[in-house]
């Protein structure tokens, strides 16, 4: 599975979204993206990808775009 997969499956698993409405996918869009679903989504990310993310990333960690940005400072290429 790429990266690409495996974050998408992350999201689609975490927030019990579809894929075709990831691209424009920001915090809060559903109910399910509430501070308890950003933890989990955020221990399932560090988990796949064998990180360790900053508090400021997490928080930051806004929309499926700025994930893409964040992990790339993990080396993790989406």
């Amino acid at each position: 599975m790429s990266n690409l997969e495996t974050y998408n499956r992350i999201f689609t698993e975490t927030f019990e979204v579809s894929e075709d409405i990831l691209s424009d996918y920001k915090y809060q869009d559903t109910p399910s993206w509430d501070s308890v679903g950003h933890m989990t989504m955020i221990a399932s990310l560090e988990d796949a990808f064998d990180i360790m993310m900053d508090t400021d990333d997490i928080i930051e960690f806004a929309s499926w775009e700025k994930g893409k940005e964040i992990l790339k400072k993990y080396d993790v290429e989406i």
